[in-house]
């Protein structure tokens, strides 16, 4: 059984070296354990730091391309170097690498597909009272709409069962961690929450210039990945509300016709008519995306199979040249 634990870095090379100290180098039925980063185009010393504390695989982006694409790069490296179980933790030392052990725990009992590792942001010191309020409703709102019982929703501290790594594809270019729990979700994986310990703030965080902004970014992707799932529920709710709101400027014509002697008011019936069509339309556009997303999913079971048949071919050529 072999383990990678993946590192996503970007100017990571001061607090590195403490992350790659914590990560234990055994555990208990996993014969293989290895360390995999992936560089997001640092501008600092971060891969040399890499190699010089014995990193035994690294995979440098000629640019920044974003938090979500370097990881689902590293994603597929760890598969195709043959991981049995991938665990995702970040370079700036925010979590305890002991804490792995639990993490793979689920995975190794054959008990879960996927782990999130749940940071207890009650208890995390350096968190600001709107920071934690914010993050128990994004992980309110995900865990409605996966269907999955996961209380830290945006933790990057996760493991991976190989099959679940084949499965998901990351199609956000901004964060990685909210999309695959509605994929997972929508794709009936086993996904459970251990509790996990976090060190001191090191740094902080790059992955957004302020709240507000990951907030709105992280709202997008909610609603692009759930769409993507869901397109009929969600185009047959928008396409509802409009209607609804078209009925009302009719009520008032037909109210006004019908009392003042035929003498409606003309605009209420022309708004609500453009409503109602309106709503028709997104009745529509939702039967169509319905369509297209049926077709999407066959696509994905294509690329799963493909993925499956390259790694097949990746591991008899690693089995002949030993």
């Amino acid at each position: 059984m072999k383990l990678i634990v993946q590192i996503p870095c970007y100017n990571e090379a001061d607090t590195l070296p403490q992350t790659l100290a914590e990560i234990p180098r055994q555990f208990e039925g996993i014969s293989s354990v290895e360390i995999l980063i992936i560089d997001d185009g640092s501008t600092d010393d971060t891969v040399n730091v890499a190699r010089q504390h014995g990193v035994e695989r690294i995979i440098c982006n000629k640019e920044n391309i974003g938090l979500a694409k370097t990881f689902s790069r590293g994603m597929d490296a760890c598969l195709k170097a043959g991981a049995d179980i991938i665990v995702n933790t970040d370079g700036d030392n925010q979590y305890h690498g002991e804490d792995i052990a639990r993490l793979i725990a689920p995975i190794l009992k054959h008990e879960a597909d996927i782990v999130v590792g749940d940071r207890q942001t009650d208890n995390i010191e350096h968190f600001s009272a709107r920071k934690k309020f914010l993050q128990k409703l994004g992980s309110r709102v995900v865990r409605r709409l996966s269907k999955l019982e996961v209380p830290d929703a945006v933790s990057g501290f996760r493991a991976f069962s190989r099959d679940a790594a084949i499965k998901l594809n990351v199609l956000s270019s901004f964060s990685y961690t909210i999309e695959i729990l509605i994929q997972a979700g929508k794709r009936n994986l086993a996904v459970t929450s251990v509790p996990v310990r976090t060190n001191s703030k090191t740094r902080e965080s790059r992955l957004s210039k302020s709240i507000f902004s990951f907030i709105g970014r992280q709202v997008t992707t909610i609603i692009r990945v759930y769409a993507m799932y869901q397109p009929l529920k969600v185009f047959f709710y928008l396409g509802m509300t409009l209607s609804a709101i078209g009925i009302l400027p009719i009520f008032r014509f037909l109210y006004f016709y019908l009392t003042s002697g035929g003498s409606g008011h003309v605009q209420s019936l022309v708004l609500g008519s453009v409503l109602l069509l309106m709503g028709f339309i997104t009745f529509l556009f939702g039967l169509i995306a319905d369509l297209i997303s049926n077709n999407r999913q066959l696509n994905e079971q294509a690329l799963e199979k493909i993925k499956r048949i390259e790694l097949e071919q990746i591991q008899r050529k690693s089995t002949a040249s030993k």
